[in-house]
């Protein structure tokens, strides 16, 4: 792993190309300050740029986020250890994943009380690869009827009370709380907890057209993973699909695997909302492991061919990575790679507030980067200007972590 942390020592690098905001910029240098701040995005001048590091054939981008990630490599946030966060960092980090939000699931208030006081001390610690940026509480106020892997024992009304607790327990690094919007007293909570800071996503919902409406409007910032555990669309009722998609405050996370969604239906969907259309994994520990069974918070689940589910058949989270994502979002929707790959680092930026600090390679900018070959391998992360990852000095994914 490697270890370019400087203090108040500016780091100069050379790329074949590097995507500055949305614009490519060929054969040029990006020169980062001590603190892990970009100074300069620039062509290359010989006569100028004399100490530089060469990165050769490579594209510079900006590190991707997963804004909804439960765990990879056999780890789960809900496993409530720094071992389990810090070896899933490592990994994202191998991926082009400079963040991601650790996101837990429906299940007793203690077994969610401790998985996000961890995620709080974890961030707070620091990990040694893609950073934390706080916690997403998925579950436990949702609809029965659209539950997905949720267990419906541990499914609780709302209470500000209770969601000041969540805050608490979690050193105010709750970023996201996903919920129903036809739960009674969903309107107040998502006041109240935007109020506090705190970004809610509708989902795992059989609410109305009307309903989300009213949410979105009180404050709701989107809907959570596109037609999966929500009412769909249909031309006399729009759902929750209908007016996530057009309404124009509303993020739309989307898991582009194949499997959760038609490529035509994520089409259809991009065509609506556009750059609001933001790419996650809902990855859980079976990313990155051979077939079998594993544990997704409360249930034992299967993995055949990459696909998870349930003993009834329902999907039980994914095991896609954002590169994959990004790969399959170009060639369905038929994109410039720089336009899918914002989809998994600007737009979650900008769905978190956080687009002044990460999700684009521009001045003032922190360095959370990516050099890409031409075939899509990564060959070098960066987070905040500290090299996190290097495939020379790792061979292969497999020896993260084992």
């Amino acid at each position: 792993m490697g270890s370019e942390r400087q203090s108040n020592v500016k780091q100069s690098y050379r790329a074949q190309r590097i995507l500055n905001g949305d614009t490519w910029l060929n054969d040029a240098l990006i020169i980062i300050n001590g603190e892990g701040t970009i100074d300069a995005i620039e062509p290359f001048n010989p006569q100028r740029h004399a100490v530089f590091i060469e990165l050769g054939e490579v594209s510079l981008l900006p590190g991707m986020i997963d804004s909804h990630v439960h765990g990879a490599k056999g780890y789960d946030v809900m496993d409530a250890s720094h071992d389990s966060l810090n070896c899933m960092s490592r990994y994202f980090a191998s991926l082009g994943v400079t963040a991601f939000v650790a996101t837990t699931v429906t299940a007793p208030v203690a077994k969610i009380r401790a998985a996000l006081q961890q995620v709080a001390k974890s961030k707070q610690q620091g990990v040694a690869g893609a950073e934390i940026l706080g916690a997403y509480l998925e579950g436990p106020y949702f609809t029965e009827k659209n539950c997905g892997a949720h267990p419906i024992t541990w499914f609780r009304n709302l209470s500000v009370e209770e969601l000041d607790n969540w805050i608490s327990y979690s050193d105010n690094q709750l970023v996201t709380v996903a919920l129903a919007p036809e739960k009674a007293g969903a309107l107040e909570a998502i006041r109240y907890l935007r109020k506090q800071g705190v970004k809610v996503m509708l989902g795992h919902t059989d609410a109305s057209y009307d309903q989300v409406q009213q949410a979105l409007d009180a404050g709701a910032s989107g809907i959570v993973h596109c037609y999966n555990g929500m009412r769909g669309l249909h031309h006399r009722d729009p759902g929750v699909v209908g007016a996530g998609l057009t309404h124009p405050n509303s993020y739309v996370e989307m898991i582009a695997d194949g499997h959760h969604v038609h490529s035509a239906a994520i089409d259809i969907a991009h065509r609506c909302c556009g750059n609001r259309m933001t790419l996650i994994t809902d990855a859980m520990s079976a990313t990155g492991m051979p077939d079998g069974d594993y544990t997704l918070g409360e249930y034992t689940v299967h993995m055949k061919n990459g696909v998870v589910t349930t003993d009834s058949g329902s999907l039980a989270g994914s095991t896609l990575t954002l590169p994959r994502a990004v790969q399959n979002i170009q060639k369905w929707l038929n994109l410039p790679l720089e336009q899918a790959w914002l989809m998994a680092s600007l737009t979650p930026a900008k769905s978190l507030g956080l687009q002044h600090l990460l999700g684009s390679l521009e001045v003032g900018k922190r360095a959370s980067m990516v050099a890409v070959q031409s075939d899509f391998s990564i060959t070098k992360t960066w987070v905040n200007g500290r090299l996190v990852f290097e495939t020379e000095s790792v061979p292969s994914q497999e020896a993260l972590c084992i």
